[in-house]
């Protein structure tokens, strides 16, 4: 069984200190991983206005928000000024790259894509990516090759920005495997990896997954047949529960799998693109999670063009 980590990074905090910890325990460990780093200002606080949607609230309750993001970082925005990621965590954004991870774009503003990319205009799409490219090449001196989006929030106008950027491969969607995907029917150019497996803060809090059941589940759901994806996000993995993300490797481990970087299974599909799918991109609920996400939705022919 194949699988890849995706980290996504989503706060200052888990930026400063959230990756490092989990760079370092996978360098050790020999396991690649691709590090999606938010860039632009950390607004979490204003992720209060999700107080609305289905679900946000019992998933908040179970999850110990509080006690893993800090109340610091869930004030950003609101009552605290809104700490420029990119500007402030430069240096370990580049530590990551320099210890041989591959690196790539969570988003500019992770309130703003996850909360607003909806009713965004294209122009507006075009200028918030665009502002997360440029502070990607202010810190790394060259372009994203992949970016996975904040809150798995996707439509037609994003998936337009990633194929002007010329992206090897995006991984913003829940699904069961690669494909291109069709958007109101126009095929995107960027092949999708999307994440296959459930993530911990999805699992977290509920009576019938209690903490010690989470990794044996994720490793239940693994499949020989496809590349299986997981995201971690820095500040729940690498902050607030360890353990966990600590049992699940070695449950992988003992179930023999082999682990792969994203960019270098995308090049590996690519070589044969007449075999990848073109299915339609979908919005639907994922469980343990509010709100909608853009989900891998029925094939619709067997390659791109």
């Amino acid at each position: 069984m194949r699988l890849a980590l995706k980290v996504d990074v989503d706060t200052d905090r888990g930026t400063r200190e959230g990756v490092p910890r989990l760079a370092a325990e996978l360098r050790a460990a020999g396991i690649p991983a691709c590090f999606l780093f938010s860039l632009g200002p950390d607004q979490t606080g204003r992720a209060v206005t999700r107080v609305f949607r289905p679900g946000f609230l019992a998933k908040v309750s179970r999850s110990s928000v509080v006690g893993i993001y800090g109340w610091r970082t869930l004030l950003n925005g609101t009552l605290l000024p809104a700490p420029h990621i990119g500007r402030r965590n430069a240096g370990v954004m580049r530590a990551v790259r320099d210890a041989g991870f591959e690196v790539g774009i969570h988003c500019y503003n992770h309130y703003r894509w996850q909360d607003h990319l909806a009713r965004m205009s294209p122009a507006e799409v075009a200028d918030e990516f665009g502002a997360a490219r440029e502070e990607f090449r202010r810190i790394f001196g060259c372009e994203a090759r992949t970016a996975g989006a904040a809150g798995w929030q996707s439509n037609a106008h994003s998936r337009a920005a990633y194929d002007a950027a010329g992206l090897l491969y995006a991984s913003d969607s829940r699904g069961a495997g690669p494909h291109f995907p069709r958007v109101y029917g126009r095929v995107s150019r960027t092949l999708e990896l999307p994440t296959t497996l459930p993530t911990f803060d999805e699992l977290m809090g509920r009576p019938e997954f209690p903490d010690a059941a989470i990794p044996a589940h994720c490793c239940a759901r693994l499949r020989p047949d496809r590349l299986n994806v997981f995201t971690l996000h820095a500040e729940i993995e690498g902050m607030g529960r360890p353990d966990l993300f600590r049992a699940f490797l070695e449950g992988c481990r003992s179930r023999g799998v082999e682990f792969v970087r994203l960019d270098e299974a995308a090049r590996e599909l690519l070589a044969a693109p007449e075999r990848i799918p073109v299915c339609d991109q979908v919005a639907a609920p994922t469980d343990g999670r509010s709100g909608l996400v853009t989900t891998q939705g029925p094939v619709v022919a067997r390659a791109a063009g």
